[in-house]
């Protein structure tokens, strides 16, 4: 599969894991929705291998880490190394909605093409 379309909504309903990585085919790194409910404390967790970053899409959530507590809104990032434990909560009275993208093996250097460059380089430029 070289591409693919998907929801939240056509991944699940209800409350928490909507696994995105199998429907959509992605191979090269874990990512998952979670959907918290309203005031929902979640479990300290850490992996063996695998370093996270958390992505608030909707809501507010509260981050426990090393002693500190952060709450972060929509927009909000988190990034935990694999071994360091950590409780995603939701920090509020509504659902919230986090994404979650997982891997091990560290950053490929940027690789990536214009398709064509004379057409599309000036639209890359425009944005700063």
């Amino acid at each position: 599969m070289t591409h693919a379309f998907g929801s939240l909504d056509e991944l699940g309903d209800g409350y928490g894991f909507r696994k995105i990585r199998g429907p959509l085919g992605v191979e090269a790194f874990g990512v998952n929705a979670i959907v918290y409910p309203p005031n929902y404390e979640g479990p300290e967790h850490y992996h063996d291998t695998q370093d996270e970053l958390y992505f608030v899409h909707k809501g507010r959530i509260r981050v426990d880490v090393d002693g500190e507590s952060r709450e972060l809104g929509e927009g909000g990032l988190f990034h935990a190394s694999s071994t360091t434990p950590r409780r995603i909560s939701n920090a509020g009275d509504e659902d919230a909605i986090v994404f979650v993208v997982g891997g091990k093996g560290g950053y490929v250097e940027r690789d990536g093409h214009l398709v064509d460059p004379e057409t599309d380089l000036p639209k890359r430029q425009g944005l700063g």
